[in-house]
């Protein structure tokens, strides 16, 4: 099928509650390297007491926000969204959650005030505050679509997520705290479904991640005959090896995925 003729509908989940530490570039990119491989793309905005139907769209993202944004919006997901939500995952929708938004993906979020938010459970996890924060670059090793890959980005949360027996991880840190700074692991997948922790923004620095997102979502919608235009990502790849040189020099880092 020729990409001229293919459409991609991206839902923007809470987009002015859940948006920190550059979060909205993911949009962005997106949008941009769909439009660069010749797709047609309608980006909506989806904010609280909304219900659509959201196996209408190709892609969800959620990013990251404070404590108390994460107050505002688990009621909402909750009550409102999470029938149709995983009802959309379920089905095959493709899905990125960031952060606060990953947090409110899994089972529950305990905060450091002790007050216990419901999540949905797209991912078999549950998180916990800590008392000390988690900030810095990250460098994970992750292998999606039988391919080995490198996922670089910048982290700043006080949660510990831990997966439970369903979860398996996006990836292995070889550099940063992740998931939880103990097990070693990084994100969640399930289906087409990934969360990560992972701010900077995540998929301008990671354009192959962006378009794996892109590509199952056009094979979910066109089927398996739907190709992604390859892109020229040769100044993105010179950036991703200058963040891994430049953590390199600050201290040890297993190197099994450079």
């Amino acid at each position: 099928m020729k990409a001229g003729s293919m459409r991609i509908r991206i839902c923007h989940l809470y987009p002015d509650l859940m948006n920190i530490y550059g979060d909205r570039g993911n949009i962005i990119a997106l949008i941009r390297r769909a439009e660069w491989a010749g797709l047609e793309v309608e980006v909506r905005g989806v904010g609280l007491r909304e219900r659509p139907d959201f196996r209408g769209f190709d892609i969800l993202f959620i990013g990251g926000g404070q404590d108390k944004e994460q107050f505002r919006i688990a009621q909402d997901l909750a009550e409102v969204k999470a029938g149709p939500l995983l009802a959309a995952v379920d089905d095959g929708l493709t899905l990125l959650a960031v952060c606060g938004g990953y947090q409110l993906l899994g089972r529950y979020f305990k905060t450091g005030s002790g007050a216990t938010l419901p999540g949905i459970e797209v991912f078999d996890a549950w998180t916990v505050a800590g008392r000390r924060r988690c900030i810095g670059d990250v460098i994970v090793h992750c292998t999606l679509d039988g391919h080995p890959r490198t996922l670089v980005g910048f982290e700043n949360h006080s949660g510990r997520t831990y997966l439970g027996p369903k979860a398996k991880p996006l990836g292995r840190v070889l550099f940063g705290w992740g998931n939880n700074g103990e097990d070693g692991s990084e994100g969640a997948v399930c289906r087409n479904a990934f969360g990560t922790y992972l701010h900077g923004s995540l998929l301008p620095k990671n354009p192959w991640l962006a378009d794996t997102l892109l590509r199952r979502a056009l094979e979910r919608r066109y089927g398996s005959g739907a190709r992604l235009q390859p892109l020229d990502d040769a100044i993105e790849k010179q950036a991703q090896q200058a963040i891994i040189a430049r953590v390199r020099k600050r201290g040890k880092m297993n190197t099994g995925a450079i």
